[in-house]
């Protein structure tokens, strides 16, 4: 059924490395710093990075919160251990707290948490500036083109190595890089709320949602891609609003144009 095209695994890897490299070189740059969530994307992100630059110049950061599953953060340490990276266990859960007390204001499930997405990148980005290392992102295809993701928090990075894979590319490439099983297999989640996944959430499985978004890219029509997936236009609507509605996330701010006398 699926209309993706196959992952060259191997030179797919290759281009990253090197896309890696170049970045780091150019901007004259000692490292990066990956946020380590003990998912999928950030292991991905944390290989390659190793890859590219070597392990003394990767530095990893654990942040859990009293949200995020038990399995999560070992494997984020885990990761950063097998790796043989330097790293540090940060929890936000004091931070967080501090925000809300310090704000008052009525318990907003979503808005808490956008907030510890958007704490966890401030304490990343302090690290990076005092190691004069960029912040390698986590993001996916998948989630950037969905918006699936907090702005100025998770969305925010200095490069995005995995950011041309969709998530099903991820799990492809995860495998062709033996990274553990345990990690490919667990349900993707973002830790944000207790008993989230991002399938529930976005409503439909990783792998019909990347099938819609690669038709929608080569500009087939609603309709017609409901029609080839066997399933209902309301769900492709879905799925492209959230693509019109978080456009925003990735672009820079706008401004008015200025009137000149």
């Amino acid at each position: 059924m699926s209309e993706i095209p196959k992952l060259n695994c191997e030179k797919t890897k290759d281009n990253i490395v090197e896309f890696i490299k170049s970045k780091v070189s150019k901007s004259k740059t000692k490292g990066l710093v990956v946020g380590l969530s003990g998912g999928i994307d950030s292991t991905l992100a944390a290989y390659l990075a190793c890859e590219a630059i070597g392990k003394e110049n990767v530095f990893g950061i654990c942040m859990p919160s009293t949200t995020t599953p038990t399995e999560d953060k070992i494997h984020g340490i885990e990761v950063a251990q097998k790796l043989g990276i330097e790293h540090k266990e940060i929890a936000i859960d004091s931070i967080l707290n501090e925000y809300l007390s310090v704000t008052q204001l009525d318990n907003d499930k979503l808005a808490i948490g956008n907030l510890k997405a958007r704490i966890r990148m401030s304490i990343i980005y302090y690290y990076a500036n005092h190691r004069n290392y960029l912040v390698c992102g986590t993001g996916n295809k998948s989630e950037i083109l969905i918006g699936y993701f907090t702005k100025h928090g998770d969305g925010a990075c200095d490069i995005e190595p995995i950011g041309d894979l969709y998530k099903t590319d991820v799990f492809k490439l995860s495998e062709f890089l033996n990274i553990q099983k345990e990690i490919i297999e667990k349900p993707p989640r973002a830790g944000l709320f207790i008993n989230q996944t991002d399938e529930n959430e976005i409503g439909m499985s990783y792998d019909l949602l990347d099938q819609i978004l690669y038709l929608y890219i080569e500009d087939m029509k609603n309709t017609k891609i409901a029609e080839k997936l066997s399933i209902s236009v309301d769900d492709v609507d879905k799925i492209i609003n959230k693509i019109t509605r978080n456009k925003h996330k990735s672009k820079v701010p706008e401004s008015p144009k200025k009137i000149i006398l």
